[in-house]
């Protein structure tokens, strides 16, 4: 899961994003539950109904006519041609740009409880996990709640950390400090001799869904098999560890295969006197490998498609805008990598991602400079939604940390975590109307940047003294 950068469906998990390129702005973060300023007289424009069911229909056929769109797999090819030739069909320029990506397969898995009785348990390998011996991994469970925890007891032990996500609105402001647990806990478990590591599901809400997600290993550090469990089973397992010894037996057979060939799906329309000067909306085109990837991140493309459509239907913006459709957010990140290498150089004023699903909009996140900030403000008013500081997305990262200013839209996602990384995000999920407000907030503001006047420079990267 732009927006932030932890949003990866990182989306696997993301670092914080860095901080603003310059000094950063001394206005206070909003209340979490309210604008940061009062809204205006008149409401956000309403979607169109015939035309919210023309994207509605767009992300079921992304979805169910590529399926699961994980880097490297069949889906994530049928992708490219689907969203290209959306491209094509709305009268906009596109290219595919290539991406090397890896290729993860997930495998079989399976978990058994062994002590105190026997019994199996769902399970769902962490994206990226490296597989058990054929035999399993039978072990005793030891749960962890804190890092601070782990030490000695580690040793020899399947580590479950019980971490719950804490509840609340803007949900991702919550989602940072529960999933760090998936993303550094096998290596932190590892250092401390655990021979495996289990992983309370990333939500709030739960009917006994599993959330996968990336996990990453730091290369100094041995690899152990990694796997996520429903809440409920978390909580179950950490109840029985109250009482005695549990003892668990995980068996896992993900592997990777060599790299595999990718694209970045780039629509262009191409600038009048600014052309030079380029305007980036993305969202990531790829998908975990359960489910449908509907709200993360089929929305966001959708969104990306539509707003390039609009636009090429209203006229020549002044600058050019890219729509990208970036390659392997969820597993790697090399299609936001990818992009920068080849376009790093060129006059980006703005970057926009969207990656929080496909709720009604409510807000932006920006890393600006002050200069920047003052240059985009009147276009965020005239947006009628709140900003705050901090924002942009996993795929844009390369561009923020070169001190372009970066924009996240931020949806309503108070259950955008009930089907982040499970079998449950699917089409059925997304209302039509939600989804196409998303989009006009998106066009508009990228309208805006494209030709507003007097576009400030890039910051100094966040690393320049």
């Amino acid at each position: 899961m732009l927006l932030l950068a932890i949003f990866s469906c990182a989306h696997g998990p993301v670092a914080p994003p860095a901080p603003p390129a310059g000094p950063a702005s001394t206005e206070p973060l909003p209340a979490l539950d309210a604008p940061a300023s009062p809204p205006l007289d008149t409401p956000p424009p309403s979607p169109d109904p015939a035309d919210a069911a023309r994207q509605w229909q767009r992300l079921a056929e992304l979805c169910d006519g590529a399926g699961h769109r994980l880097a490297g797999s069949p889906g994530q090819r049928r992708a490219e041609q689907i969203t290209a030739a959306w491209f094509d069909a709305d009268g906009v320029s596109v290219r595919l740009e290539p991406v090397k990506v890896p290729t993860w397969i997930r495998g079989d898995a399976s978990l058994q409880l062994s002590a105190p009785y026997a019994q199996s348990l769902p399970v769902l390998a962490l994206g990226g996990s490296v597989a058990t011996p054929a035999a399993g991994i039978e072990a005793p469970l030891v749960v962890i709640r804190d890092f601070a925890e782990l030490g000695l007891a580690a040793k020899g032990k399947i580590v479950l950390y019980d971490v719950p996500m804490k509840p609340g609105v803007p949900a991702i402001d919550y989602y940072g400090d529960a999933v760090a647990y998936r993303g550094q806990g096998p290596s932190r478990a590892a250092e401390h001799g655990a021979l495996a590591v289990l992983v309370r599901s990333v939500t709030t809400r739960s009917l006994g869904t599993i959330h996968t997600g990336g996990t990453w290993y730091a290369p100094e550090l041995p690899k152990i098999p990694a796997a996520a469990v429903s809440t409920e089973t978390a909580a179950m397992l950490a109840r029985m560890a109250t009482r005695g010894e549990v003892k668990l037996k995980l068996a896992m057979t993900p592997r990777f295969g060599p790299d595999s060939d990718a694209f970045n799906v780039v629509g262009e329309i191409r600038g009048s006197d600014l052309a030079s000067e380029i305007v980036v909306v993305g969202a990531h085109l790829d998908s975990w490998d359960v489910g449908q990837g509907a709200h993360d991140d089929g929305a966001g493309v959708v969104h990306v498609v539509e707003t390039m459509r609009a636009i090429a239907a209203r006229g020549q913006p002044r600058r050019t805008i890219r729509g990208v459709l970036f390659a392997n957010e969820e597993n790697g990140l090399r299609g936001g990598r990818a992009y920068f290498a080849a376009h790093g150089h060129e006059r980006h004023v703005a970057a926009l991602e969207t990656d929080l699903g496909g709720g009604s909009p409510r807000g932006w996140g920006v890393t600006a400079t002050p200069e920047q900030r003052a240059w985009i403000e009147p276009m965020f008013t005239a947006s009628r939604l709140w900003v705050r500081e901090g924002g942009g997305g996993a795929d844009i990262s390369p561009l923020t940390d070169d001190g372009v200013l970066s924009v996240g839209l931020i949806p309503d996602d108070e259950h955008y975590f009930d089907y982040h990384h499970t079998w449950a995000d699917t089409v059925d999920k997304v209302d039509p109307i939600a989804l196409a407000e998303g989009t006009i907030a998106i066009t508009e503001l990228t309208w805006a940047l494209a030709n507003a006047e007097g576009a400030p420079p890039k910051g100094a990267p966040p690393s320049s003294p």
